[in-house]
């Protein structure tokens, strides 16, 4: 009977079609999630990047039921807290709460079906997961517009960033710049993610959470905005530089720069029938050339109706990834880079990406659509979207002004 039922069953990898074998998730067990089977051990592997945030929902689940972590006092002249003090952050950022309330979504905007209870069921699918979406002319107009949505709202965002906002007003800015385009900011509820927007200064690789931390002349932050409009979600995210301290500061342009030109080198090779494994060896190989390295635990991803399916889009060099870009297929490329170690670590609140090493990390994504010759760039940046490229600052060497330069 055993062996029946597990012939039936389908590999969960989002890029597999195989059936599945005995091998289980041993973070779903743990979790009591015991339908999560893999047809290998490569195919696990491969897909852990977006298979672990299953973990997350059943996670925050648990948590109403556990003790919860240790948490400091409230400072009395501010309010303020770290929530997490005993933590071994790697770096300087610390968290700090209390996080503001939820925002509220007025009735008239449609909501993505996890809006509710933090579940996207659809995505659970067995197509949800391994279903690459060819878009007729509807879906296609349908991305552009959100799309389109989505850039006129990360501008307005970004031009808000300045030394002395909190991380939280730019999640209000970025909150009510959507209600005013009837869109649904998609990172609200994901997964019970809290706010309607990822922000990540510094260290922080991905999915930070607005807080209370004052932004600082010298930081970098990437912010990361997704919409929902029509049906359709839009993706996409930059990094900027705080004040004039950060342009100024070589590392950090040097991260940030190499960032946006890996991702900028990867989009030039999308085109029907390009591999989705060849764009990380072109976005390693910038990183290297610049002397930082690439970020392996998140890759793009597929985007349409769905906030995340297939393909799954690996950013480093000799991956396994599965497929090729045919015309009328959306995904995401977004490359995080790093000025040291590839490697991360999450904070306490199962959402919050850092390096290991404490050191800067940048990031850019942009959603595309293939096209029959070549590609649709749908979160372009506008002639007047703030930020943009700068050139490496220059630095003193033997008594002489030279521009920084971008090797190794």
């Amino acid at each position: 009977m055993n062996g029946e039922s597990a012939a039936k069953r389908k590999c969960m990898g989002a890029d597999c079609e195989n059936d599945a074998g005995t091998l289980q998730c041993p973070t779903c067990l743990k979790l009591g999630m015991k339908d999560s089977y893999f047809c290998s051990q490569d195919c696990f592997k491969r897909n852990w990047s977006t298979h672990k945030a299953l973990h997350k929902s059943k996670g925050n689940f648990l948590s109403n039921f556990l003790t919860p972590k240790v948490v400091s006092e409230p400072d009395p002249a501010t309010g303020v807290y770290n929530p997490f003090p005993t933590y071994p952050y790697t770096g300087s950022l610390r968290p700090v709460y209390p996080l503001s309330e939820r925002r509220e979504v007025p009735k008239h905007i449609k909501l993505p079906d996890y809006a509710i209870d933090g579940i996207p069921h659809s995505e659970m699918t067995f197509g949800g997961r391994n279903k690459i979406d060819i878009l007729d002319k509807k879906g296609q107009e349908g991305m552009r517009k959100v799309c389109r949505l989505g850039r006129e709202v990360l501008d307005i965002a970004a031009a808000a960033i300045k030394p002395g906002v909190t991380t939280d007003y730019i999640d209000e800015v970025v909150h009510k710049a959507c209600m005013e385009r009837d869109s649904y900011p998609s990172p609200l509820n994901y997964h019970n993610f809290p706010k309607s927007v990822c922000t990540s200064p510094n260290e922080v690789i991905c999915h930070g959470i607005p807080d209370q931390r004052v932004l600082l002349d010298g930081d970098i932050v990437n912010i990361d905005v997704t919409l929902y409009h029509g049906g359709y979600h839009g993706d996409l995210n930059e990094t900027y530089y705080v004040g004039d301290k950060a342009k100024a500061d070589p590392d950090s342009v040097r991260v940030v720069e190499a960032a946006r030109n890996s991702l900028n080198e990867a989009i030039k090779l999308v085109k029907p029938g390009a591999l989705f494994r060849e764009y990380g060896n072109v976005i390693e190989k910038y990183a290297k050339s610049q002397g930082c390295s690439v970020i392996k635990t998140y890759c793009g991803h597929g985007i349409n109706s769905l906030f995340h399916c297939s393909p799954n889009i690996p950013h480093y060099a000799k991956n396994k990834a599965v497929g090729a870009a045919k015309e009328g297929m959306c995904f995401t490329i977004e490359p995080m880079i790093a000025l040291g170690t590839h490697r991360d670590k999450t904070w306490p609140d199962d959402w919050t990406s850092v390096t290991q090493d404490g050191k800067r990390t940048a990031q850019f994504e942009h959603t595309l659509l293939v096209t029959a010759d070549g590609v649709e760039v749908l979160t372009a940046r506008l002639p007047d979207s703030p930020g943009g490229p700068i050139p490496m600052p220059v630095v003193e060497a033997n008594g002489e002004k030279k521009p920084e330069t971008n090797g190794a």
